[in-house]
């Protein structure tokens, strides 16, 4: 093929049909786009080796977003690292515990009307379009429009049905609540016994769509699987750059919108139905995610003051997205609050209760943004930190996302810093790297045994293990600690922690503690005043609180009135993001209590408050410089001393 002199070899790659990944967005550094290239028949100018060791480039690779072709090139693309598709459907339907009660069909603001018409005649000229208006003001619509392609359906539809039709109208949306009704589809025959919508979460790292109901309040069918944007991007600012160039804002919107409609069919499916008889759809996502869905460029996100296009889009059609639900479905894109808190995290506090609570309550989504809200029934204060992806596998060596071969869980003993590790998957699984919950606890353990210093430093003098051989080592990036040797691993080869990761992981924490510390102290309070911590997002549950506090990752606080456990005040909250889209589809009256959560929520800009650097940095020790925020972790590490003194050791 052709292309002109000075293209990304990359943008050539993917016009000759080879995907390459790219989570960094195309930066040149994640090193996943590598390529190999025959330098003697080649002209070719690297811009950047990054990722690439000295005997990687003698032996001709080269990154395929940092190489600019000259001229003529041979390129060898080795085969891909593939996102291992994990398409997880739940087949009973059920009712999600709500707020409220359940009479759902009284407050739907999409409803079904059979209507039973007269035929016209020579003595009745009413037109069609009058016809349908007149017999809805008798169900107490009394101003109703269409869409041209509704419009110029009506006339078959009645005459094929013998004039006995359904009509389904959607009464209002939140950006026109005093406006007509808006009629959507006109049905052949009685189809008024059943009516379904879609709740979605576009997650950066997955997608779950829940088709409902919409009589009953029932989630018919469930699906789940990694967002289609991760061979762009692994976070949200990697898929912002990518964005920007070319025609690549085109593409993440069709991964994305690609990836909501195979979620939609398969829950469909489940739910017995079809996709074009889902007429109403809510969708949450970070702010970053409603932008590419929309095909919005994103680039203010991530530039100075940080203000997005829109926070509340207006109300759509899945037409306009090209979404596999009714063309005229209502497409309701929740809202946000800022670039970093979007309208996940406002429907994560619509679906706790947050915004009803009496005491101080802190709730999080941890993720590449760790989006915090702190309040109470009377206020609430939110901010977002950039931890990045590292807790979710990313920017670490051997870091992996949580599937088959992932090591989820390590102890480490205190005698010989020897591991123990579990591994998701069959018994006798063999692990092909760490995912978040695994770097989490490894982390922790690490500190707690003393194999590494409250800066992260790994303890070189940590003598060789049973068989003669360092857990400890130098290795080609620095220190790094052995997890798994070669002979136990699933692709031959040690996995490793290194200092590189260690860091990684410590600015991730620091940051998100940071913005805790930054909220309290703009309002007043005190962390550890803190009644109740409510954890969301797809990582929030699989995380072991004890651990997270011992590396200053989530506040230590006290045990609650009447019990023994501090963690009583940890509550996992599962994917909160999906339970407010739910809740939004089902009631207009949760729809606009969610309107006035983002109203009361006041976003604190951490970038504009120089004391945040300050925060930052007190918090990049294990679990911080300040000792005495973390009782329980002070107590922890001087049993150990006594135990190891008492010992002789």
């Amino acid at each position: 093929m052709q292309v002109p002199s000075g293209s990304l070899l990359a943008d050539a790659a993917l016009q000759a049909g080879f995907s390459l990944n790219q989570p960094c967005g195309g930066q040149g550094r994640c090193g996943r786009c590598a390529v190999r290239i025959d330098d003697a028949r080649s002209a070719i100018r690297r811009r950047s080796t990054l990722r690439l060791s000295k005997e990687d480039v003698a032996a001709g690779y080269a990154l395929a977003c940092q190489t600019v072709i000259e001229g003529d090139a041979w390129v060898e693309v080795p085969e891909q690292e593939t996102i291992e598709r994990r398409l997880v459907t739940q087949k009973a339907a059920r009712r999600i515990e709500l707020p409220f009660d359940y009479d759902v069909a009284r407050h739907q603001s999409v409803r079904r009307y059979f209507l039973w018409l007269d035929s016209p005649s020579l003595a009745d000229q009413t037109d069609d379009w009058s016809r349908i208006s007149r017999a809805l003001a008798g169900e107490g619509v009394q101003e109703i429009s269409a869409a041209l392609p509704v419009l110029q359906g009506i006339g078959r539809t009645l005459r094929d049905a013998d004039w006995h039709v359904t009509a389904i109208v959607s009464l209002d949306s939140w950006d026109y609540p005093q406006g007509p009704a808006r009629l959507l589809a006109l049905l052949p025959g009685d189809q008024s016994d059943c009516s379904y919508g879609a709740a979605v979460d576009i997650g950066t790292t997955t997608v779950t769509v829940w088709v409902v109901d919409l009589l009953r309040g029932e989630v018919a069918g469930q699906a789940a699987d990694y967002n289609g944007q991760i061979v762009r991007g692994e976070d949200v600012i990697s898929r912002i750059i990518y964005a920007g160039k070319g025609n690549n804002l085109a593409e993440m919107q069709a991964l994305v919108v690609g990836t909501i409609n195979r979620l939609l069919e398969a829950a469909c499916t489940q739910a017995g139905t079809a996709p074009d008889q889902v007429f109403k759809v809510a969708i949450a996502g970070n702010t970053t995610m409603i932008h590419l869905l929309l095909a919005i460029p994103p680039e203010a996100i991530r530039l100075a003051p940080y203000v997005p296009a829109v926070n509340q889009a207006p109300v759509l059609t899945a037409a306009d997205l090209g979404l596999v639900a009714h063309p005229q479905a209502v497409v309701d894109c929740l809202p946000g609050v800022a670039s970093y808190v979007g309208a996940d995290i406002s429907a994560g506090v619509l679906s706790t209760q947050m915004d009803e609570a009496e005491d101080l309550t802190l709730f999080i989504d941890i993720g590449t943004n760790g989006e915090t809200v702190l309040g109470t029934h009377d206020w609430l204060i939110t901010c977002a930190c950039s931890a990045g992806p590292a807790f979710e596998g990313a920017g670490v060596e051997h870091g992996m996302r949580a599937t088959t071969g992932a090591i989820e869980e390590v102890w480490v003993n205190s005698g010989d810093g020897e591991p123990t590790y579990r591994v998701i998957g069959r018994l006798g699984e063999r692990p092909r790297g760490i995912c978040g919950s695994g770097l989490l606890s490894l982390l922790a353990e690490l500190f707690i045994t003393g194999v590494m210093d409250k800066r992260g430093n790994l303890n070189l003098d940590l003598p060789p293990g049973p068989d003669g051989r360092r857990r400890v080592r130098e290795g080609a990036h620095g220190p790094e600690y052995v997890v798994a040797w070669g002979e136990e691993s699933a692709h031959g080869r040690d996995i490793v922690l290194s200092k590189i990761d260690i860091d990684n992981l410590m600015r991730a924490k620091a940051a998100i503690y940071a913005g805790f510390n930054m909220m309290a102290q703009s309002v007043g309070v005190d962390l550890a005043d803190v009644s109740q911590m409510l954890i969301g997002g797809s990582f929030g549950q699989y995380i072991n609180v004890e651990k997270a506090v011992q590396i200053g990752l989530l506040p230590d606080l006290p045990a609650p009135p009447g019990s023994a456990s501090p963690w009583d005040r940890f509550h996992f909250m599962g994917n909160t993001a999906i339970r407010g889209a739910y809740m939004a589809l089902l009631r207009r009256d949760a729809r606009a209590r969610l309107t006035d959560i983002v109203g009361k929520m006041t976003y604190l800009e951490l970038s504009a408050d120089n004391s945040f650097y300050d925060a930052f940095t007190s918090a990049l020790f294990l679990p911080h410089t300040d000792m005495s925020r973390f009782p329980s972790v002070e107590a922890t590490l001087a049993a150990r001393a006594d135990a190891l003194q008492a010992a002789g050791t």
